[in-house]
Parts: C-alpha cells; sequence; structure tokens
C-alpha cells in the first residue's frame, strides 16, 4: 500500500509504502476484546468487609431445658442476639442471617474478586496492527462518524512534529481539511444519568489520533485542541486507535512514525 506524504501547508511532497502492519486483516471482534481488556484493568476493586454483619455474638439454644434459649417462646429459629434481659427472661432480636436488620448480606460483592480480563500477547498485538489498518480504511473510518478531507488516508511529513504552540496544531489541522472534524469534537453535551454527579458531567466525541515517532514538542502542544489526541507511536494501544471498542478512528501518522514501525518491527 502506498500513501501520499503531504506537508504542513497540504501540499504533496512524495509517497511511502506503507509496513505490513498496516495491512492486517479488519477484525473487529479482536480489537474489542483488546480494548475490554484495557478497559478491565482500570477497573477498582470493590465489596463489602468481609466480617459485615457477622460480628454479633448470636448463638441462641433451641433445647428443651436451658434457660437463655429459645424453645417454647413460639419464634422462629433463626439467629438473635439479646436485646434485653429481665431475670432468666430474655428478649432477642434478630442478627447475622440474612433477612435480618442488621445482618449479613447473602451474596454481597466480593473484594478479593479478579476483575482484570487477560489477553495473549500475540492476540494483543494482532488486535493492535488490525486497528491500524482500520485507520487508513476511509469507509471504516467515515463509518465511525468522522469529517474528512477527500484526500484521506495520507501520511505527514516529519516536520511537524517540531510544533510547539497549540494555534500552530489548529492551523495545521485546518490547512489539512479537518475544519468539519474539529468543529464535531469541540462540541460538548450533558450527559445522561448518575454520571453528572460522580465528575464525569461532560462527553465529547474523540476528534483526530496523531502519531509521532517519539518524544517531541506536538505532543504537548495538542493537549489542548478539543478531541485531539497525540501519542508516541511505541505507546499506541487499542483504546487509542479505537475508543470504546469501535475501529477506524481518525489518525495522522508522521512520516518518522510509519518508519519507526517498519524499522523496528513493532507490534509484530
Amino acid at each position: 500500500m502506498k500513501l501520499p506524504i503531504v506537508s504542513s501547508g497540504n501540499k504533496k511532497t512524495g509517497d511511502m509504502n506503507m509496513p505490513s502492519q498496516f495491512k492486517e486483516e479488519f477484525r473487529p471482534d479482536l480489537i474489542k476484546r483488546a480494548v475490554h481488556a484495557l478497559w478491565s484493568k482500570a477497573r477498582q476493586a470493590y465489596g463489602a468487609n468481609p466480617e459485615a454483619g457477622l460480628r454479633h455474638s448470636s448463638k441462641l439454644s433451641k433445647r428443651r431445658r436451658k434457660y437463655r434459649g429459645c424453645y417454647g417462646f413460639g419464634i422462629s429459629r433463626i439467629n438473635r442476639k439479646i436485646l434485653s434481659r429481665r431475670g432468666t427472661r430474655f428478649n432477642w432480636v434478630g442478627a447475622f442471617s440474612p433477612q435480618a436488620v442488621g445482618g449479613r448480606r447473602s451474596h454481597p460483592p466480593k473484594a478479593w474478586k479478579v476483575l482484570e480480563r487477560k489477553i495473549n500477547k500475540k492476540e494483543n498485538r494482532k488486535a493492535i496492527r488490525s486497528a491500524m489498518s482500520a485507520t487508513l480504511l476511509k469507509e471504516v473510518v467515515a463509518g465511525r462518524g468522522h469529517k474528512l478531507p477527500a484526500e484521506y488516508p495520507f501520511v505527514v511529513n516529519s516536520t511537524v512534529e517540531s510544533l510547539s504552540k497549540t494555534k500552530e496544531v489548529e492551523k495545521l489541522l485546518l490547512d489539512l481539511g479537518f475544519a468539519a472534524e474539529l468543529t464535531r469534537s469541540s462540541q460538548k453535551k450533558v450527559r445522561a444519568g448518575m454520571g453528572t454527579m460522580r465528575g464525569r458531567k461532560y462527553k465529547r466525541k474523540k476528534g483526530v489520533l496523531i502519531v509521532t515517532s517519539g518524544d517531541c514538542p506536538l505532543l504537548k502542544a495538542a493537549q489542548n485542541v478539543p478531541g485531539v489526541d497525540a501519542v508516541e507511536v511505541k505507546a499506541i494501544n487499542a483504546e487509542l486507535l479505537a475508543p470504546g471498542a469501535d475501529a477506524g478512528r481518525v489518525t495522522l501518522w508522521t512520516e518518522k512514525a510509519v518508519q519507526t514501525v517498519a524499522d523496528e518491527k513493532l507490534f509484530l
């Protein structure tokens, strides 16, 4: 597969052969597994205290002639704790049992439960390669809702990695024909449901992903552009390339980043 190399002024400066990683078969099922594996690692363990509802001394004798027993009182034989006492007369209240107030839960969430879903290394690499190839399939990217220029896909000249200001990154994307995409990703909406009360009130659509060859000023300059992400090529994963397990994010690969994929045989 050969793609044109475009400069920051949207002028073609040459062509580039894409390495074999970009020729992987499109596998949405594998990509979904890889993204879910990443999500599961981010989950925080939760659960009830193992001793919750079990702290009461609720042993109650059912024997006939035991003065502390409940035999002959016409009450159900659930675990009870002593509420009050007058001589040899006891008053009890239900405890310990799941149906009693203050009792344990029948099946509480267990804090020791393993929430992480594992995925094989080869399977994860194949999922990343599949997500990489999906970024070059115009119909898949457009089907995800992105607003694309007519020339997409293309490779960006490596000089863009030296951009150090946010307004320069915005100008680059506008020159490359992503004005409609920037408008789309800049819109915020209020999330439906209880999430508005839990620190995630707003939602914003994912926009352009810029992949660089390594650490460069562009990574910091692109942080404040709404919806735009910039990442080193060695740090990409299935979730960055396919947010929400939906493959086909619009992605700009720099010339050096593609060369790094080929030279270092990444994700093979």
